[in-house]
């Protein structure tokens, strides 16, 4: 049925009929967006090879159930001059009018969320072995099929793996997962896409001038953006547009309409945010705030840009794009080309936190000028890597740590700094100050960088008790340094690991070669390389070794403790106290003063219970 058809079915039964209804899709030609499937269609119906079942998934409004429908048609289509399945419907057939209105006999609609159980699957299978009344196939379409129980899957089952030859199924869900695999392997399965935004645009537009209706371009593309790929969505709100707007649709009424905020103040907002300019962006926000935009809305527009600049960064195709509007895609250019990747990630991973604190808010406008002061403050601030690289490349003695002034540090705007343009690059070259802050019980010093702003006042001199200890002070020749130093820094877990399963190859300044006892944890050498690096201030390059190396720390106090204890046995004195007093035995051999050569060892005994001294 052509639009021209359908408007003037319209005025002659005087009932209005909205623009989803009015404009469906009567055939394969019209189906907007689902070209791979009518083109595989096409080719399986000019093949003759047609299937006995199909499984239509996709969101809403992409057109599952007008598909059934077609295709339903398609399978019953007789005209005078065609009496077999095919996809080319442009005339009006004996049987298409009743299947598309619903009403016809042979073509049974069964919406699968009041018709669940067991019974109606039960009524199906006993109606398909009766052949059709008037059309060519039974056909049934069943909507929204993940809905039915799993009694009546599997009562369908083995109806749907041999049907008769006169009955086909068209199976529609939004949910395809689930539906169980026992009955996807027994159909085709289409997979109808979400609707790209410049075709629904295109379509409104054609739709706009069928209705008489002039809409601006503006208009046209924030509907098709809200509609998120569903024709149908997008049809629906085109009307309420109309009827909102007595006359031209244009953007201000759409955005009144939905609450959305305007494409150009959400740009301008962004760019008082790269800017660093906390003042501005909040009057802003709250100025779109006033007219109506919903501040979670608000910020999933800034998200939705921010990806949008993003994406024109790396596709400056995408700036094509018929949605786009003017300022988006001439804008969009210019931040892509001024903002860097860690920018726009960064602002992309808070404003995702910030809609979410923003929905569960008891405050919603409190909230969300919280997280675009939060932004507005990180455009200024640098990475991590950065900040490390400033000090780094920073002359020595300008501030690293060893002087007796303040770190110098250069003023960072809070208020409408010229970060560029619009805020590129130069806003993420915000100053940072690093200092040396003493590690306790290791004599040693880790560096703390921390981002200086003009407004805070200068970091206080630190006393040269604090500031670090070179590492020559602490020189590492063997595994025993290594312990005294994880020791020092009271990393007790570590040093019994350390003692445990590490066997020295070679040691050198700045270099370890070790090899691992069995049953070593596989993150040691890491954990070992990070904290030598920590407790002595240098960077250690910690490599395993294919050799034996020497004992562990545990081995070796094992071994002397055997020797001693085997030194004590063999001593006469101690032979002849285990000789007398049987059961005896020795438990612990004790030094008293090792400086001493002459010191003989001491045996301490344990007597037997029933021995009396």
């Amino acid at each position: 049925m052509t639009e021209a058809g359908s408007k003037a079915s319209d005025k002659a039964g005087g009932a209005y009929r909205v623009l989803a209804r009015k404009y469906r899709p009567s055939d394969f030609s019209t189906l907007i967006g689902q070209e791979p499937m009518v083109r595989t269609l096409t080719n399986a119906f000019a093949a003759g090879r047609i299937a006995q079942a199909w499984m239509l998934t996709g969101v809403r409004g992409v057109g599952k159930t007008t598909t059934a429908r077609i295709l339903a048609r398609a399978l019953n289509y007789k005209t005078d001059a065609i009496d077999q399945p095919t996809v080319e419907l442009s005339q009006e057939g004996e049987h298409c009018r009743a299947i598309l209105e619903g009403r016809h006999v042979d073509v049974i609609e069964m919406d699968a969320a009041s018709h669940t159980g067991i019974d109606d699957i039960r009524e199906i299978i006993e109606q398909v072995r009766y052949a059709p009344v008037s059309a060519r196939y039974k056909v049934y379409i069943i909507d929204e099929v993940h809905m039915l129980s799993n009694q009546a899957f599997n009562g369908l089952l083995k109806t749907l793996e041999e049907p008769p030859p006169h009955v086909k199924f068209i199976f529609a869900t939004t949910e395809i997962r689930k539906v169980p695999i026992t009955i996807l392997s027994r159909c085709q399965r289409f997979d109808l896409r979400r609707i790209d935004a410049a075709v629904i645009k295109t379509d409104l537009a054609r739709i706009g001038g069928l209705e008489d209706v002039e809409a601006e371009d503006d208009a046209l593309a924030m509907i098709a953006r809200a509609a998120e790929g569903s024709m149908r969505d997008a049809q629906s709100i085109f009307d309420q547009a109309i009827a909102h707007s007595s006359g031209k649709v244009t953007a201000g009424t759409v955005r009144d309409m939905l609450g959305l905020a305007d494409r150009s103040r959400v740009i301008d907002l962004f760019e008082h945010l790269m800017k660093g300019d906390v003042a501005a962006a909040l009057a802003e926000f709250r100025a779109q705030y006033d007219v109506g935009a919903d501040p979670a809305t608000v910020l999933n527009d800034l998200a939705e840009f921010n990806h949008l600049v993003t994406r024109l960064r790396f596709v400056p195709e995408a700036g094509e794009d018929a949605a786009l509007s003017e300022d988006e895609r001439v804008r969009g250019l210019e931040f892509s080309r001024a903002l860097s990747v860690r920018v726009l990630s960064r602002a992309w991973q808070m404003l995702l936190k910030g809609i979410q604190e923003v929905q569960s808010s008891g405050r919603p406008m409190a909230a969300g000028e919280m997280v675009l002061i939060r932004i507005a403050h990180a455009a200024n601030l640098p990475t991590l890597d950065e900040a490390l690289k400033t000090i780094e490349d920073r002359p020595a003695g300008s501030g690293n740590g060893h002087s007796s002034g303040p770190a110098p540090s250069a003023p960072v705007g809070n208020g409408g700094g010229n970060g560029g343009s619009h805020g590129g690059d130069a806003a993420m070259t915000g100053a940072v100050s690093a200092q040396r802050m003493p590690v306790s019980g290791g004599g040693q010093a880790m560096r703390l960088v921390q981002p200086a702003f003009a407004e805070e006042e200068a970091p206080a001199p630190i006393p040269p008790t604090m500031q670090e200890q070179p590492a020559d002070t602490m020189p590492l020749a063997s595994l025993q340094d290594i312990a005294d130093l994880a020791d020092a820094n009271r990393d007790m877990a570590f040093k019994v690991l350390f003692r445990r399963y590490v066997r020295l190859v070679q040691i050198e300044p700045g270099r370890l070669s070790l090899n691992l006892a069995e049953g070593a944890p596989k993150t040691l050498l890491g954990d070992l390389t990070s904290r030598l690096k920590d407790w002595t201030g240098r960077r250690w390059i910690v490599s395993l070794s294919s050799e034996q190396g020497d004992p562990t720390l545990s081995e070796e106090e094992e071994g002397r403790r055997q020797s001693v204890m085997a030194d004590a046995r063999a001593d006469p004195a101690v032979a002849a106290i285990l000789q007398k007093f049987p059961g005896a035995r020795i438990i612990d051999v004790r030094i008293p003063d090792a400086a001493v050569e002459d010191t003989e060892p001491v045996a301490e005994l344990e007597p037997d219970e029933d021995d009396d001294f």
